[in-house]
Parts: C-alpha cells; sequence; structure tokens
C-alpha cells in the first residue's frame, strides 16, 4: 500500500509544488499563451460586460433623473420616495457664494389633499407631470375646435 505524500504549505495555504505547476503551465495551451492570460482574459470580458449592460445604463438613468429633479418648477406632479403623490407649491434652493445653487436638499414644498409637506430633491422618486407639459396640453385642448 502506498503512502500518500505530504506537501509543505506556505502562509497563503497553496502548496508550493501547486504554485510552481501553475506558474509553468504554458506548454498546453495553443500559441504558447499561459492559461492565466486566457483566464485574466476572460475576466476582463466579463467584467466589461457588466459595465456596459448594467453599470454604464444605471448611471445615465441617474443622471437623467438627477437632470429632472434639477428642472422640477412650481405646479409639477411628483411622488415622494415613500410614495406621497402631490404638487410642488415651492421650492427653496441652496445658496452658495451669492447665487443660488440647486442640490439635491433643496427644500420642496408639496401640496397632498389638504395637506403640506415639505421633502429634500433628492427624495422625490418621480415626475409625474410636469407644469410645463400641462399648459401645453391646455393650450392644446383649448385651441381645438
Amino acid at each position: 500500500m502506498a503512502l500518500a505524500l505530504s506537501l509543505t504549505t506556505d502562509d497563503l495555504g497553496m502548496t508550493s509544488t501547486a504554485a510552481f505547476l501553475l506558474l509553468q503551465a504554458s506548454g498546453g495551451a495553443p500559441g504558447g499563451q499561459s492559461p492565466l492570460f486566457q483566464l485574466g482574459i476572460q475576466f476582463a470580458l466579463i467584467l466589461a460586460i457588466f459595465y456596459f449592460l448594467m453599470i454604464r445604463p444605471q448611471q445615465k438613468q441617474r443622471k437623467q433623473h438627477e437632470e429632472a429633479l434639477r428642472n422640477l418648477k412650481k405646479g409639477d406632479e411628483i411622488v415622494t420616495a415613500g410614495g406621497i403623490v402631490g404638487t410642488v407649491l415651492h421650492i427653496r434652493e441652496g445658496v452658495k457664494d451669492g447665487t443660488s445653487q440647486k442640490a439635491m436638499d433643496d427644500q420642496i414644498t408639496i401640496k397632498s389633499a389638504e395637506s403640506r409637506l415639505v421633502v429634500e430633491r433628492g427624495r422625490i422618486a418621480r415626475i409625474i407631470t410636469s407644469a410645463t407639459g400641462q399648459q401645453a396640453a391646455a393650450a392644446s385642448s383649448t385651441t381645438a375646435p
């Protein structure tokens, strides 16, 4: 009966022999490329796919949402992150260096039913209708015969 050989391990837990064999394993790959190089290419491709299919579209959507929030006007109908539907009554923008800055922590006063609430601009989940869209729709409906 044969006895199993014990391999010495270093502090990282990988055997010295296994690490040496991984580094020397370029002989069987076509074109002389190391399997580690091919594995690195595969990981890079997977990361690129994740970036272009998940991360980049999400960043684009977030920028569009922030731009819509910066263009918020009095009369817009909105939904907050908590699900409260209301109409914008007043926007208190922050002042920096003597000019008003549209930031995500600006206070927005909304009217929901008979209540008035103050919410931060960044806590608005979506804009249902904008005031300019309502005015354009009202103008087109009154001019139609």
